[in-house]
């Protein structure tokens, strides 16, 4: 298994990946593909998830190929955008999906965004219910304060202490994963 790259899936808060959430989830991922990594972004644009209890969920072919593709994945890379002191609605909802059998045991790289100062209410909040499905968050995560000025017009992050704290986190994130894997 040494030989063979982690499969790595981003998943974000915010619906699109133009989002801020979007683009710090693809930033966290090219840094992945660039350590050698197989990333995959879960677009709820193109692949949106139902609401959990909506009529028919149950047997939505969304629903089934997004668990499949959890299943199937070493690790995962989050941002959720931090709503009245919590992640939002559609990380929740994307959370809800996945079960123990789909992401127990698999390592978990947490961001957000914020409007204001940062914070950690909504990186406690995703590590208490990633406990709950047996799931391990590594210990670096990032928060991402002022977020409407976080990015420069090509999508990089304009602060370089952030974007370093993001590269250790991805870091982190495949060196725990390649632990778990391969023992």
């Amino acid at each position: 298994m040494a030989d063979t790259p982690l499969k790595i899936m981003g998943l974000s808060g915010s619906i699109g990946r133009q989002s801020k959430n979007g683009m710090l989830v693809d930033l966290a991922l090219q840094k992945a593909a660039d350590l050698g990594a197989e990333t995959h972004f879960w677009d709820l644009q193109e692949k949106p998830l139902p609401l959990v209890g909506e009529e028919g969920c149950w047997s939505n072919p969304i629903v089934k190929e997004f668990q499949e593709m959890a299943s199937s994945c070493d690790a995962f890379l989050v941002s959720s955008p931090e709503y009245h002191g919590t992640m939002s609605g559609v990380m929740k909802n994307t959370f809800d999906w996945v079960y123990d059998q789909h992401i127990g045991g698999k390592v978990f790289g947490l961001m957000s965004t914020l409007g204001g100062m940062s914070n950690s209410n909504t990186l406690n909040h995703m590590r208490i219910m990633l406990r709950w499905l047996h799931a391990n968050p590594v210990s670096q995560q990032l928060a991402v304060g002022h977020v409407k000025e976080a990015f420069d017009e090509d999508g990089g992050l304009v602060d370089s202490d952030v974007d370093k704290r993001l590269r250790s986190l991805v870091e982190s994130v495949m060196k725990t994963a390649t632990m778990y894997r391969d023992s």
